[in-house]
């Protein structure tokens, strides 16, 4: 929703899908044209097919914690694909996700060979391989990392939970940014890419989620000492092929702003 706003406060005539009709009215009042769209692993039911007709279309499903969701969710994009063929659109951002990396390298980029650790990870990795190898079409995908914004203080839940959590470095990445990066990429045609999304700076998760929770006026969550195996996510390929950025280049200062304590 804030990246389809930031688009029709840009000018831009912006279509959004939702599952329930129920929040298509959502849509509509802010600016953005309603679509209902139930996407299965065997069908993609519309209620109105001009919601294809677009120049650029944005995928922003994640994979569900369900079993099978290593074969569910690949299917699910691939129902996708005959309609874009269909409707001729030829530029498709689609939003992966940094879990496709295991925890196990020191330095994640783009090109390495590896295997995700997750079922998720694994899906994501399927689906991404399906758009990249289409020929009709260019998709450009983005593994964003862990989303911090206004509606995503991450030391919430944290708390919530009660979990206590092994010492890493944190792979993050504010809303702004992703919204930053995504305006960057249709803006220049930056077409074809696979980049990673996420804060160059990582703070360890003590530091970070410790100094959130004192600001947000929450318990501290439990942290252990203990150093888990973990990733760095290389972001310096957006940097370069944007010649974008960061709003915010460091997490820890994430919560030096009202606005992401909500």
């Amino acid at each position: 929703m804030p990246l389809a706003r930031y688009f029709f406060k840009n000018g831009f005539t912006v279509k959004g899908s939702v599952a329930t009709p129920e929040k298509l009215d959502l849509l509509s009042i802010n600016g953005i044209l309603p679509y209902q769209l139930v996407l299965t692993e065997k069908e993609v039911i519309v209620n109105d097919s001009s919601f294809f007709d677009c120049e650029v279309l944005i995928i922003s499903i994640p994979p569900r914690h369900i079993d099978g969701i290593q074969q569910v969710f690949p299917a699910q994009i691939g129902q996708l694909i005959p309609l874009i063929l269909m409707s001729g659109i030829e530029k498709v951002v689609f939003i992966s996700s940094t879990s496709v990396y295991p925890e196990m390298l020191q330095l994640a980029r783009e090109g390495d060979a590896f295997s995700p650790n997750t079922e998720s990870g694994k899906a994501l990795l399927l689906a991404e391989d399906l758009l990249r190898n289409q020929t009709d079409f260019k998709t450009t995908i983005i593994r964003f990392g862990g989303l911090v914004g206004a509606d995503r203080n991450p030391v919430s839940s944290l708390v919530k939970s009660g979990r206590t959590v092994a010492n890493a470095p944190v792979n993050l990445i504010h809303q702004k940014d992703c919204i930053g990066i995504i305006s960057a990429i249709i803006e220049q045609e930056v077409w074809g890419e696979t980049l990673n999304a996420c804060c160059p700076e990582h703070p360890m998760k003590k530091d970070f989620y410790e100094k959130a929770a004192r600001v947000s006026g929450l318990p501290e969550p439990q942290i252990s000492a203990q150093v888990e195996n973990f990733k760095l996510v290389d972001s310096s390929k957006v940097i370069r092929l944007l010649n974008y950025r960061f709003i915010f280049s460091n997490p820890m200062d994430f919560f030096d702003y009202p606005e992401n304590l909500k």
